[in-house]
């Protein structure tokens, strides 16, 4: 029997030592992915720079640099940690000590949940998955109803933010004729990787319901496009230059106070080697309103310069993709049956008010996954 026990615990320890290289691979493979070894010289060079004794002299660039210093940081240390618990156990798992090697067994399944956790990473490993957003609705296709489409859109999304505890600012808005909204854009700000987990709303949402705004009560299809961008706060992010913009001022008209409109106070500033262009006109003030604007404009340029794959702005084109049939994403199914499908994943379901009340986890969680599989396949 005592013999019968030692040999268990032996291909127990077996076991361990093999979960234990598996585990290794897996973290290693991990680790590159994510290009660790890279982030790791991009924090060392940021510390060797905040090290410098005139660091301070420019307050507003010491503290963006710090911002990045603390992200890169909490990225880094839990897998370098990791790397080193899992090295520890390797080399443990050598020694014949029965205790040790009980040892070894809790830490392994501690190592394992740690891994699980981090592994979400690799889904949000893109270069600007931990900037914030700036996130535009527009109506497409469906008049009256289209707006109205923009508007449910919009509270979706505010809901969703409200529940991650995510800070989001109108930044502008132009409401519909009879209802609802011709477009909304929104700031969105964070410390929970807010782009990598919004871009996959991206593209063209279509509704199926029975027409509040038609007389018949007939069943109407409308369409409304989301377009979601990194925000780029800072200049030195994507650099333009002066002489490929246009800036018009002009005296702002709708909602916004008594003086909103007394004054050339709203700004669009445009691109033009693209003829991407950004109106404001929600701040008080002309250089409020610019400064917004740009903020805009450099996030929507990086975005357009991701998916066109091009190296210099003067080569971005302007966005092409219309808010109709053919190019949706996602429909969303109030009649005659209640249904949301993503078209990329195939995950649906048929809890329509819960995710127009805001429950997208399960929708980003099925793109983050499908395009970790294709990465890694």
């Amino acid at each position: 029997m005592a013999f019968l026990t030692i040999s268990l615990l032996r291909l127990e320890y077996k076991q361990v030592e093999s979960d234990t290289q598996k585990l290794k691979k897996e973290v290693e493979s991990a680790v590159r992915l994510l290009d660790i070894d890279s982030l790791t010289k991009q924090l060392n060079e940021l510390n060797n720079e905040s090290r410098l004794p005139d660091f301070w002299e420019d307050s507003n660039n010491a503290a963006l640099i710090m911002q990045k210093i603390a992200k890169l940081e909490n990225r880094i240390k839990p897998w370098r940690d990791l790397e080193a618990t899992i090295k520890y156990l390797d080399e443990l798992s050598n020694l014949d000590d029965e205790n040790i090697k009980q040892e070894i067994v809790k830490d392994l399944e501690q190592s394992n949940k740690d891994f699980l956790s981090l592994k979400q990473q690799l889904m949000l490993s893109g270069e600007y998955d931990d900037h914030g957003s700036i996130i535009a609705i527009s109506a497409g296709a469906g008049g009256t109803d289209a707006q109205d489409w923009t508007q449910i859109l919009f509270r979706m999304y505010c809901r969703y933010f409200e529940k991650k505890s995510w800070k989001y600012t109108i930044v502008d808005e132009s409401p519909g004729e009879e209802a609802g909204l011709k477009s909304v854009v929104l700031e969105v700000d964070g410390d929970d990787f807010i782009y990598g987990k919004l871009e996959c709303e991206q593209g063209v949402h279509r509704l199926v319901r029975l027409s509040p705004f038609n007389a018949d009560n007939l069943r109407q299809t409308s369409f409304a496009k989301v377009e979601v961008a990194p925000k780029i706060a800072s200049p030195s992010e994507i650099d333009i230059d002066d002489k490929d913009l246009k800036v018009d001022v002009y005296r702002s008209g709708g909602h916004g106070g008594q003086s909103v409109n007394t004054t050339d106070s709203a700004v669009r500033v445009t691109h033009i080697p693209s003829g991407i262009s950004v109106a404001i006109q929600n701040e008080r003030s002309q250089l409020q309103n610019k400064e917004m604007a740009m903020t805009v404009l450099r996030s929507r340029l990086l975005q357009a310069q991701i998916e066109q794959h091009t190296q210099k702005l003067s080569e971005i084109k302007g966005p092409n993709q219309s808010a109709e049939w053919g190019n949706q994403i996602r429909s969303y199914v109030m009649h005659p049956y209640k249904q949301v499908k993503d078209l990329r994943t195939k995950y649906e379901t048929s809890d329509i008010e819960g995710v127009l009340n805001g429950d997208l986890d399960p929708f980003i969680s099925a793109y983050l996954e499908s395009n970790l599989n294709a990465s890694v396949n």
